[in-house]
């Protein structure tokens, strides 16, 4: 079966040779609203679809690396059960965390991908190969990136952006492939 997704392809460009991809929390990974409890318990809606794309790059040899200027208990319990093992919480300048990121990765500014929605992010958008930002971000974020998803942030952006990567490295086709046995 032939993917039915389809980028630009100088999109597609722009993107090959990715091989970490920084995510944002609140507006990517959420829609960025902020649920607190009555007992001030802070509580996040996270996607499907978003949760199973970060799995798709961890199986395509795409380590994503989770930036967020927040913590969360709600956070922490998502991100373990994906599996993602890279996370920098509570990280107002994020460029330090990615450059800490990239080193212990053994890799450059030009082998990362970044999906941000807000100005916290545009210092590590402005240094990475390929840049995206969701379709509701603020508009010095999209001004900045390379690709601006259809999609809203905690309503599949992400999903987009690891949808993208995988399709510009060469692997989305036999992953979905495997799904399909």
């Amino acid at each position: 079966m032939k993917p039915a997704l389809n980028f630009p392809a100088e999109v597609l460009l722009k993107a090959q040779g990715v091989r970490v991809a920084f995510f944002d929390v609140d507006g990517v990974l959420t829609d960025g609203g902020l649920y607190i409890s009555e007992a001030g318990e802070t509580l996040k809606r996270f996607n499907t679809l978003d949760g199973h794309g970060l799995k798709l790059l961890q199986r395509a040899g795409i380590t994503p690396v989770v930036i967020t200027g927040r913590d969360s208990q709600a956070l922490r319990v998502r991100l373990q059960a994906l599996g993602i093992v890279h996370a920098h919480f509570g990280t107002e300048d994020k460029r330090p965390a990615a450059e800490q990121s990239l080193q212990a990765l053994g890799l450059d500014w030009m082998q990362a991908a970044v999906i941000g929605d807000d100005w916290p992010d545009l210092a590590v958008m402005r240094r990475c190969a390929f840049a995206c930002s969701p379709l509701n971000a603020h508009v010095e974020a999209q001004a900045m990136a390379h690709y601006v998803t259809h999609a809203r942030g905690g309503d599949g952006a992400a999903r987009e952006f690891c949808d993208l990567l995988l399709l510009a490295s060469g692997r989305y086709a036999a992953l979905l492939e495997e799904w399909q046995r």
